[in-house]
């Protein structure tokens, strides 16, 4: 998974950041995942305030292993 090889995690916390909110992400109409990539680098401080996502989707993940 290319976002999480660019934050220098594992898969899983990639997954866990996705089902508590800390990532800005898209659900596609087949069902994988898209990360928008500002979302991987924004200030933990802020993790409240969520502006539009304005950059590009980096990483795209078939069905979040429920």
């Amino acid at each position: 998974m290319k976002a999480a090889q660019l934050v220098g995690v594992s898969r899983r916390t990639i997954y866990n950041w996705l089902a508590s909110g800390k990532l800005d992400y898209l659900r596609t109409a087949g069902g994988s995942v898209r990360i928008f990539v500002d979302s991987l680098w924004r200030d933990p401080a802020c993790s409240g305030e969520h502006a539009a996502p304005t950059s590009a989707v980096v990483s795209s993940l078939s069905a979040l292993g429920s």
